[in-house]
């Protein structure tokens, strides 16, 4: 497959260099513009549809390249940008990252290693998108056959999902974090119709609280300190089609407002702009929190509520449908062997012993990066019990779900432990520290993500990504009061 790659470097002899490499030893096609502003122009319009991933160079004059990153990323999350700089400064590589750069490399690196980055990012950016090409290519029968499992929760989830695709009714999807939400929404859109029309996914939580109404809405050049371009906004973007507004329980008071006009008038307001827009959409929503004790405690609209939960559908997790888990596994494990080259055809007995054993409290998005872990690990034609090993620690420490219940009378205790090992001998890695200290915030703060990351010091999208890689099930019930 012949990629289209879009280079960003004011220094034009450069750039000719290495699309000859790009040319020569990848057979990729390439686009060159000299600026960041020509750069912003190009990947926040429709053209921006035919770019797979972008090479930019970090020292542009006017609009470096971390601020081109923080144009585009908000408006194309999922395309694939490394950066390239001729400092050797690791801080530059930190901030790139932080922006939303997948790699970073220097121009004084060889071919073979600007190559293996290249390759690398395209090739996660194929399988990060592997199941909405699937949708695309093969329509309407595939949308909720892609939903594994035979259980009875799942069947029920999947036939209340089959009668509402063909209304526009909102629809407001509820379960722990990992169980699906995306998927669901995708298929209900794919079956309706709206399903030639775009499917725009907003993550409202990952969202920085400063920019959710531009994104959501769009805003006018100038609009603001830093506007430096016009934008459409999500709900443009999506005009004919569907939002899907995930962890839609994080949007601001201010927000929800915007949201319920929306629902209610079909208009958008953006930033700076002295004039309503229509746009016709049809509102998914989903949400790992209790929106109804949302409503009682005062931190979302009652109205809003309503208008979103016309018709609820509840995610079952990976607990409620236990038939289901080798299912999973095995679909899991055929795709990433397929993916990662490896002649990988079964799961031997004891590995599947263990990962019954365990409760998933991650539910399938933890299932799904354990097997792929295993995948990777593996070095026979069977996935083994080696080839999980935190599960294997998990489930021979007991650290299951107790693991997440504080007890409120023992906070030294408690405290002591954060710090030191087992046996109080020696003092554990910062990476268990921190994984702890992110749990008993969780705890303390009811499952109150702007509290939790306002009070850690972090973004919202930095402890989603946290809760992620350390596989804490930031939704349940024992940590939600």
């Amino acid at each position: 497959m012949s990629y289209n790659i879009l280079l960003v470097d004011d220094d034009v002899a450069q750039a000719n260099i290495i699309e000859r490499v790009i040319h020569d030893k990848m057979q990729y096609n390439t686009k060159l513009v000299e600026n960041g502003q020509d750069a912003v122009d190009l990947l926040t319009s429709k053209d921006a549809s035919g770019i797979d991933l972008v090479l930019l160079d970090i020292g542009l004059p006017g609009i470096d390249g971390l601020q081109v990153l923080n144009a585009v990323k908000p408006i194309k999350p999922n395309l694939p940008i490394i950066v390239r700089t001729g400092y050797d400064d690791i801080d530059l590589a930190v901030d790139a990252m932080k922006a939303g750069a997948v790699d970073f490399v220097k121009k004084v690196d060889s071919p073979e290693k600007l190559k293996r980055s290249i390759d690398g990012a395209l090739r996660r950016h194929v399988l990060n998108n592997e199941m909405s090409l699937m949708k695309q290519s093969k329509g309407h029968s595939i949308s909720f056959d892609g939903i594994i499992g035979n259980s009875t929760s799942i069947k029920d989830m999947v036939e209340l999902g089959k009668k509402v695709a063909t209304s526009d009714i909102p629809v407001l999807l509820e379960g722990e974090s990992g169980t699906g939400k995306e998927l669901m929404a995708r298929a209900i859109h794919a079956c309706g119709d709206r399903a030639d029309k775009p499917f725009i996914a907003v993550n409202c939580g990952a969202i920085p609280e400063n920019l959710v109404e531009s994104i959501l809405f769009g805003h006018e050049k100038g609009a603001f300190t830093g506007a430096v371009y016009k934008t459409f906004g999500k709900f443009r973007e999506a005009d004919g089609g569907t939002v899907f507004l995930d962890e839609v329980g994080e949007l601001p008071s201010d927000i929800q407002v915007k949201l319920l006009r929306v629902l209610q008038d079909g208009e958008i307001d953006p930033v700076g702009s002295k004039q309503s827009l229509k746009v016709d959409v049809r509102v998914i929503s989903a949400t790992n929190r209790t929106l109804s004790e949302e409503v009682k405690n005062n931190t979302f609209r009652e109205d809003l509520y309503y208008r979103l939960s016309v018709f609820p559908i509840s995610t079952p997790s990976l607990r409620q449908r236990r038939g289901d888990l080798l299912m999973l596994t095995k679909h899991f494990m055929k795709s990433f062997a397929l993916a990662e080259g490896k002649k990988i055809i079964g799961i031997s007995k004891e590995a599947e012993a263990l990962l019954s054993q365990y409760s998933w409290p991650g539910n399938i998005r933890q299932l799904k990066n354990a097997v792929f872990r295993a995948v990777v690990l593996s070095e026979g034609e069977n996935l083994q019990v080696n080839d999980f090993p935190q599960i294997v620690n998990a489930v021979n420490s007991g650290s299951d779900e107790d693991d997440f219940i504080f007890d409120d009378d023992n906070d030294i205790a408690n405290f002591n432990n954060i710090l030191m090992n087992e046996n109080n001998e020696d003092y554990r890695t910062l990476s268990e520290i921190e994984r702890d200290v992110i749990i008993s915030a969780l705890e303390y703060y009811k499952g109150h993500m702007s509290k939790v990351a306002k009070k850690l010091g972090i973004g919202r999208s930095t402890l989603y990504r946290k809760l992620e890689e350390f596989d804490i099930p930031y939704n349940k019930k024992i940590l939600n009061g």
